[in-house]
């Protein structure tokens, strides 16, 4: 599965430093990162078994409407006050010895071909999500991802979250986040790639030059449809390569790369054509 192909360089004596920006779930996972941990929140008492009742009747109407401004503050605000007095320590624990068992099989390969030839490009892989930073850390390392980028909650004066949202990483959220991205380590968005499955993420994809839409609900299908943005469908989710996982140092080595690009290159001719 090959991203699409660069147009030859500018006339510029200064490199352009590209990124690849992703959605992370139904994107790069199967699933939703938030609620693959439920039951470790349930088991370590962070949640009771109401909350988790009420998060995801509130998921599921945001997932089957069209995500207005007011079903978004919805979600804001369920994620807000089922989150209140929760240390932030101890959600990036949970999160980090539940990933081998709830994320990683989830991980699409196709999706692992895409970050690997990005990576083979010289593109920084960054994550920009709407869960939680502590929650989206642990992933991104686990993903071996440059930056991640994800909302982050209020604190109270002790260190725990206070209830509130200071930053949402939805809808135009995503698509500051990237500009934030840009200035602090100079991308040029124009040359730059993003790629997400949700409507809500309009915003993200329309600050790159090259937009893909992966597994998309209607709506943005419908949009990438009328701007003629790739639309790709993965469908293959399956045990991280071992080569993605790293905690420092290179991602993954040379022959890995090789074979990556190499396998890329056919699935993602395939995966265009079934999703077009």
């Amino acid at each position: 599965m090959s991203a699409p192909r660069l147009k030859g360089p500018r006339s510029s004596h200064r490199p352009r430093r590209i990124a690849a920006f992703f959605d992370l779930d139904k994107t790069i996972i199967a699933t939703s990162s938030v609620f693959a941990f439920n039951k470790s929140f349930l088991d370590e008492g962070l949640l009771s078994r109401r909350s988790v009742i009420d998060l995801a009747y509130t998921q599921l109407a945001f997932s089957l409407s069209d995500a207005d401004d007011e079903q978004m503050q919805k979600v804001r605000q369920a994620m807000a006050t089922a989150t209140k007095g929760w240390e932030p320590e101890k959600v990036e624990r949970i999160v980090t010895e539940a990933l081998t068992e709830k994320v990683t099989p989830t991980v699409y390969s196709e999706a692992q071909e895409l970050l690997a030839e990005h990576r083979a490009l010289g593109h920084d892989l960054v994550i920009v999500s709407a869960s939680g930073e502590e929650l989206v850390a642990p992933i991104a390392r686990m993903l071996g991802v440059d930056h991640y980028a994800g909302t982050r909650m209020s604190r109270d004066a002790d260190g725990r979250y206070g209830g509130s949202i200071e930053f949402y990483c939805q809808g135009p959220g995503k698509a500051e986040a990237i500009r934030g991205f840009a200035q602090r380590y100079g991308y040029d968005l124009e040359a730059s790639y993003a790629y997400s499955d949700s409507s809500t993420d309009l915003p993200m994809l329309e600050e790159v030059g090259h937009p893909t839409v992966i597994n998309p609900d209607r709506t943005l299908r419908r949009e990438a449809l009328e701007r003629g943005w790739p639309i790709l469908t993965f469908s293959s989710p399956t045990p991280l390569l071992p080569t993605l996982e790293r905690a420092s140092g290179p991602i993954i080595g040379v022959g890995a790369i090789a074979l990556a690009v190499g396998a890329a290159t056919v699935s993602f001719a395939r995966s265009a054509r079934r999703g077009a």
